[in-house]
């Protein structure tokens, strides 16, 4: 047994999600987390919501509200639209708990005493109007290169030149038109440049990661830069260093504050069990986590902050890098295992945008077809490795012609005939197996490892596919024993052993698709005669901020209990009834209503 981390990307909070973001950090590490867990494993998976930086502010101003209520009120949308998709969350939690204020402080300090943080004066981009920091991207201009006269202050989209906001033509904020300032201003710093080696080694030790995310991790240390980890802002963790901390002009920057989530979400996670030190056993370098494996998982745009940003925040804490250090209190601490990340989704063809309605949320989706549907279609068809579209002709072919007419097919013809005809799981004929019989059997079986070991690896196209191949010859193998030819009563020990074969594979199908279908699993485990928990499900709790801050819900569950990662063999005699369908076979008139949503 091995103690392993999921560590999810945690969705900013600024707007519903759509599902675009839940085919890139949601879903693929919801499949590897069930599965690990069936297989035996510690496994510990945790994230919330992104709360602070300006995005957030800027749009609490256009509301009217506090950036606290803002936070507040997609905290909760986010979290039941994760609960409703069914992904097994240990802790949901949010970056505006007491708890994880101070571990970013801790963080921050370490970082700091150990000489991997530090001031410098900088030129910032400034709201005249509010007096605050401007991120890069809410500036645009004509680009000084090719003359483009949409270009952002961080980058021109039509030459592709990476470029500063002071650089730009005619700058303009995108919030509300003005031209910004452009002021000196003193910030804190990230040494990049002195944890380069270490980042270096580190990468040259990975094995196994997705060769687009290792190559380029890797070219991103060719160029390191120090990076500013603080802003111009009042909405985000104080900086907790003597004269700053009381300052409310300045804060830690989100992207610093957001990646600590991980070890604060663990921390939170351990205090809440009632033991404060059980995140050790995941994160601890020197301790019982030496051994731990800590896989995070993200859309491609954030790669940066895993494979580069995460790992020099951890080594430089840990007191590793080109300067003299020592660990900070949180003792020695682990570096990613990999870095999973998934490429975009597209819909019908186009970017997600919600501002220009090219987008269907989560919530909005969950209203009218199934979460396993789309967990389906994620897992199948996902971005896995490539950039896939999610066109709704493909998301209907995939719902009515696998799920429906394939799996849908098999646990429903095995079953009403088995229920029909015996009224309970039948027994086998003494007579024994044939060898087609034998033969379906050890498919279903080597699917366990094969499957497994492709979860694993993070094929999860590739393991979904080979367990839709065990379907389909199960599938085959009804159609050429045709067990309904079987009439006479001298036919009926054949018919139960072909339909004890094929329930029992159906079984197997079930566990090799829990880690996908979740949902579905439970309601085919209990279609089989089966009682209690096989497939079990994230919760949403109202707590108390441990440290006396404002309540809020987090996402958990009890997860110890459910189906291990083996074939169970089935007792014959146990009760059957008619089953009812269980996916539902959709009417291809919802492509173009779809469609027409898009249009608007």
């Amino acid at each position: 047994m091995s103690h392993v981390l999921a560590a999810v990307a945690w969705p900013y909070a600024n707007g519903p999600r759509h599902i675009g973001h839940v085919s890139g950090f949601g879903v693929p590490s919801d499949v590897f987390a069930r599965y690990m867990r069936m297989a035996g494993h510690d496994v510990l998976m945790v994230s919330g919501t992104d709360e602070h930086g300006t995005p957030i502010q800027v749009q609490a101003d256009a509301e009217g509200v506090t950036p606290r209520e803002l936070a507040d009120r997609y905290n909760r949308v986010i979290a039941e639209d994760l609960r409703a998709l069914g992904l097994s969350y240990d802790l949901f939690t949010r970056t505006t708990t007491r708890n994880h204020y101070a571990v970013v402080q801790e963080l921050f300090t370490g970082l700091h005493r150990n000489g991997y943080i530090v001031p410098k004066v900088t030129t910032g981009a400034i709201s005249p109007s509010t007096g605050r920091t401007l991120p890069d991207r809410y500036i645009e201009g004509t680009c000084p290169i090719c003359g483009y006269d949409s270009a952002r202050g961080d980058q021109c989209d039509n030459c592709g030149n990476q470029l500063d906001p002071i650089d730009l033509i005619d700058p303009k904020s995108k919030i509300n038109g003005e031209t910004p300032e452009f002021v000196e201003t003193e910030h804190f710093f990230l040494d990049l440049p002195a944890l380069a080696d270490a980042l270096r080694q580190w990468l040259d030790s990975r094995e196994g990661w997705r060769p687009n995310v290792l190559r380029f991790s890797r070219n991103l240390l060719d160029d390191l830069q120090p990076r500013a980890i603080t802003r111009d802002l009042e909405w985000g963790v104080p900086i907790p260093l003597e004269g700053w901390q009381d300052r409310t002009d300045k804060r830690i920057y989100v992207w610093f504050d957001a990646v600590i989530g991980y070890l604060s979400a663990s921390i939170e996670w351990a205090r809440r069990t009632g033991d404060p030190e059980a995140w050790r056993r995941w994160w601890s370098a020197d301790g019982e986590g030496k051994d731990a494996l800590g896989y995070y998982f993200m859309g491609k745009d954030n790669i940066v902050f895993h494979s580069v940003i995460w790992p020099a925040l951890l080594g430089g804490y840990s007191g590793e890098g080109s300067r003299d250090g020592r660990p900070g209190e949180l003792g020695r601490l682990n570096l990613p295992t990999e870095v999973v990340s998934s490429e975009y989704l597209t819909m019908e063809g186009r970017k997600f945008s919600s501002s220009r309605k090219v987008v269907i949320y989560v919530r909005d989706f969950l209203e009218r077809y199934d979460a396993d549907a789309l967990r389906y279609f994620i897992a199948v068809a996902g971005p896995e490795s490539n950039d896939t579209d999610f066109t709704w002709a493909e998301f209907l072919r995939r719902n009515n012609d696998e799920l429906v007419a394939g799996w849908g097919n098999l646990v429903n013809r095995s079953i009403s005939m088995a229920a029909k005809n015996f009224g309970a799981i039948p027994p086998i004929d003494p007579a024994g197996l044939t060898d087609a019989d034998r033969a379906l059997l050890d498919v279903a079986k080597a699917g366990f490892a094969t499957v497994g070991d492709l979860i694993a690896r993070h094929r999860q196209k590739q393991a979904i596919g080979e367990a839709m191949r065990v379907v389909a010859e199960a599938n085959r193998y009804l159609s050429e024993q045709a067990p309904w030819k079987l009439k006479g009563e001298d036919d009926k020990p054949r018919m139960g052993t072909i339909l004890h074969v094929a329930l029992q594979v159906v079984s197997d199908a079930n566990t090799l698709l829990t880690p996908f279908l979740p949902h579905s699993a439970q309601q085919i485990h209990e279609l089989l005669g089966g009682t209690g928990v096989h497939a079990p499900m994230p919760v949403i709790e109202e707590v108390d901020d441990l440290d006396g801050g404002p309540a809020y819900p987090v996402l958990t569950g009890d997860y110890t209990v459910g189906a291990r990662w083996e074939s169970v063999p089935l007792e014959a005699g146990r009760p059957l009834a008619a089953p009812k369908p269980v996916f539902r076979k959709l009417d291809p008139s919802i492509v173009e209503e779809e469609l027409a949503r898009l249009a608007g």
